[in-house]
């Protein structure tokens, strides 16, 4: 499965009208909602066949381009994701070397956290994983 940009070795897949990555697709959400710019249904409508199996990757750098363009420059991003399996601990540095890669910001500008369901509700059942993301932003006219 793809989380955060990376391969996640996993029995499993998650199934999605793009490539389905839940932490990407989180963090464009946060990025789009803090710059007051609508929300990734608006900008990628699952109904739009050019989404279909769309690496989410480029739909991030896509927005982040566009956020930068109005101005922003990320100060710092928090980020968890919540799944019973796989086990996410080992691959957190490889997930954020990639995320701190496609917004051309320092990894020390971003956090993130792995939690599981604890066996109950969607995720602990593993019929789930879930992202959540908090992105500060700064315009360049308030820098100083």
């Amino acid at each position: 499965m793809t989380l955060g940009g990376i391969s996640v070795p996993h029995n499993r897949h998650l199934v999605g009208h793009s490539d389905a990555d839940v932490l990407l697709h989180a963090i464009i959400d946060a990025l789009l909602g803090a710059a007051a710019v609508g929300d990734i249904g608006e900008w990628f409508p699952d109904n739009d066949e050019r989404n279909r199996g769309r690496c989410s990757a480029e739909m991030l750098q896509e927005v982040w381009s566009a956020v930068r363009q109005r101005g922003y420059s990320i100060v710092n991003l928090d980020c968890t994701l919540f799944a019973q399996q796989p086990k996410l601990t080992p691959h957190k540095l490889k997930i954020r070397e990639q995320m701190a890669r496609l917004l051309e910001i320092d990894i020390g500008q971003i956090g993130l956290k792995a939690k599981t369901g604890e066996h109950v509700g969607p995720v602990g059942r593993e019929e789930a994983i879930a992202a959540q993301c908090i992105v500060l932003l700064q315009q360049a006219d308030q820098i100083g």
